[in-house]
């Protein structure tokens, strides 16, 4: 089963019963290598849903003493394909090392990739 790492809303309860249809179980864990920032999001039915115009996105950076907290989930392959729909314009998936040595995918900043 694939590995999503979260460092923003689809840690949220709500957003992962709207998503997912059911809560996930994670674990904490870092990304390595790249930084935080804000996202002005255009959508307005997202804006809308979350209430918020700028949400959190990580960027690349290679450095190793860059981390970015957050929680690693286990999904489906199908739960995978919805949390790709979720995501806004901005976004791409990558696949990313983390602290704890696991390999999982995490949206990122698409006008870095």
């Amino acid at each position: 089963m694939p590995l999503l790492f979260s460092y923003g809303t689809l840690q949220q309860e709500a957003v992962q019963l709207s998503t997912f249809g059911r809560l996930l179980r994670g674990q904490p864990d870092e990304l390595v290598g790249f930084e935080q920032s804000l996202l002005k999001i255009e959508d307005p039915e997202f804006v809308a849903a979350s209430g918020k115009t700028h949400h959190a996105i990580v960027k690349f950076n290679g450095r190793t003493s860059s981390r970015v907290r957050g929680t690693v989930f286990e999904l489906s392959d199908s739960e995978l394909a919805s949390a790709d729909e979720y995501e806004p314009a901005g976004y791409t998936r990558v696949s990313a090392m983390l602290a704890s040595g696991k390999e999982a995918w995490v949206y990122a900043d698409a006008r870095s990739s």
